[in-house]
């Protein structure tokens, strides 16, 4: 006689082999996921930090919707051809800077390290989110055909590092330094020489003296890349508290995808935005006091005051530009008082 245990038995096996028919087209469309390439302006050992943890996450949490292949500094395109190569499709999406990227974008002079712009990474985060730099992004992008600007955030300061000491400014004079354009157009002014390099050229040329060392990065990155091994000293003036790097993507393939990928992007985009916040804030500390490599040397404050005061004619130089600059350097200027009034520990005197 069949039971009734034996009926529940069998509608549970038929629920079963239904479901199982049913889910076959997740299994198919898992089998064809979209692809996308992205290029970031670091390379290998950097990027292991600011970048792949987050981009090894989202293929994770895409469950084979969605695979993003990841590429390193130079792999695929020059870092100068980044831009007009996520703009062609020639790649998919890029993490860089606007301005050692040659971004067609007039926001691209204070990206990276606009001299002085930030004196600790969380003014990054704070100046997009609250500042309205963000919008002010959107809407220069939005000139531009074939790219849309995601995020902006925050990596870490920018100091020199050298095979010959910094103790004032007159030793600055003739450094030949790898840097971005905009902070090596300033440091002009001071007698340095910035040179351009591809990235992963720069430790050999150090070693040869064809450059004299680096303003590119904080202690972290001097250390993690390499450079630590072939520079002497690290001078602990910085000429800006943080770097301000993007996410953009190819229009087209951007809006090709499903809401929920979008999604997902932008909340690994944000994941990769707190990592660095915490690693580098982190290593700045933890290099200096034991990183055993490098040799501290400072100008000192009143000395350094100089260059500072330089910053803010550069400035009022870029603001005469374009309404767009005149607006950004005002909202700058705006951020610097109110962080002075705010006293420590935004700003101490």
């Amino acid at each position: 006689m069949t039971t009734k245990r034996d009926l529940l038995k069998g509608a549970g096996a038929a629920a079963l082999g239904g479901a199982a028919t049913i889910a076959a087209p997740a299994m198919l469309r898992a089998q064809t996921p979209i692809k996308w390439r992205l290029q970031t302006y670091a390379g290998p050992a950097l990027a292991e930090h600011v970048i792949k943890p987050s981009i090894d996450a989202f293929n994770k949490a895409a469950k084979g919707e969605m695979v993003i292949e990841l590429y390193t500094a130079d792999q695929l395109v020059p870092q100068g051809e980044l831009f007009r190569a996520v703009q062609r499709g020639t790649i998919d999406a890029a993490q860089s800077d606007e301005d050692s990227m040659a971004a067609p974008v007039d926001v691209s002079v204070f990206s990276a390290y606009f001299p002085f712009a930030c004196r600790y990474s969380l003014d990054v985060p704070t100046l997009w989110n609250w500042y309205g730099l963000k919008q002010i992004w959107e809407e220069a992008y939005k000139e531009v055909p074939g790219v849309t600007w995601l995020s902006t955030g925050s990596w870490d300061p920018c100091n020199i590092a050298s095979t010959k000491p910094v103790r004032s400014i007159n030793d600055l004079k003739g450094l030949r330094l790898y840097m971005f354009p905009t902070g090596g157009q300033f440091l002009q002014r001071f007698g340095v020489v910035p040179v351009s390099l591809p990235y992963e050229d720069v430790q050999v040329a150090i070693q040869t003296g064809e450059l004299d060392g680096v303003c590119w990065s904080g202690i972290t990155e001097v250390y993690t890349v390499g450079w630590a091994d072939v520079t002497k000293y690290y001078l602990t003036n910085n000429i800006s508290g943080a770097w301000a790097g993007s996410y953009i993507v190819n229009t087209d393939r951007w809006n090709k995808l499903p809401d929920h990928l979008k999604e997902l992007f932008k909340l690994c985009i944000d994941s990769s935005h707190y990592y660095r916040l915490h690693w580098y804030w982190w290593g700045e500390a933890h290099y200096r006091t034991k990183g055993g490599k490098l040799q501290l040397t400072s100008i000192p404050e009143t000395e350094w005051a100089t260059i500072e005061k330089a910053a803010l004619q550069f400035w009022d130089e870029v603001a005469k530009k374009s309404p767009r600059s005149a607006k950004i350097v005002q909202i700058l200027k705006d951020y610097l008082a109110t962080m002075e009034k705010a006293g420590p520990p935004y700003r101490y005197a």
